[in-house]
């Protein structure tokens, strides 16, 4: 096996020294790791994709991480408050990641409401400047869910979406990631 000479200046010894500490003595092992993931990542961002990371569960949520481009992002609300964001990305091996994330019920009440009880409605004018961060306001909010599904195709993908979402991304799907102009 052909060996090389990486000459460290004296400020990055100690990176070297805790990198090796990690890969159990092997600091060429930890060389090539770090160089095997930087090539993969600027590969993907040459190519228009980039590093995505998706917090998934509820409560004590994780974090989830891959290379895509965002194909789209659709939201709604209920009348009760309650929202929900999909995001669709094409993954660098061309399969569809879809993450989804679903708020609990809101309450925000302000002006007169805020301190009555009441519903939030019916205070006039007074319940605008609670927006404005005047005036009294009383708000919560708890965390709620969010999934992450992977698709191998389109049609797989028609399930996981809202259907006037589904369309749009369908649509959209052909494009390249990155479109390189001559110009």
């Amino acid at each position: 096996m052909p060996s090389k000479t990486i000459y460290v200046s004296d400020g990055d010894a100690a990176l070297f020294r805790r990198a090796q500490e990690l890969a159990g003595g092997n600091l060429s092992g930890a060389i090539a790791t770090a160089l095997a993931r930087y090539v993969e990542v600027e590969e993907a961002r040459l190519d228009g994709y980039e590093e995505i990371t998706v917090t998934i569960g509820t409560g004590a949520r994780r974090k989830a991480r891959f290379v895509g481009v965002l194909l789209g992002e659709w939201g709604r609300q209920s009348a009760a408050g309650r929202v929900e964001v999909f995001r669709v990305y094409r993954t660098r091996a061309g399969r569809y990641a879809v993450h989804a994330d679903r708020s609990p019920d809101v309450s925000w009440k302000s002006g007169a409401s805020a301190t009555s009880g009441g519903s939030g409605s019916g205070g006039g004018w007074r319940d605008y400047l609670g927006y404005l961060g005047l005036g009294e306001q009383t708000w919560s909010f708890v965390q709620g869910e969010a999934t992450f599904d992977v698709a191998d195709s389109l049609e797989e993908l028609r399930d996981k979406l809202p259907e006037e979402f589904y369309k749009s991304i369908a649509g959209a799907d052909g494009e390249p990631a990155v479109e390189y102009l001559d110009i």
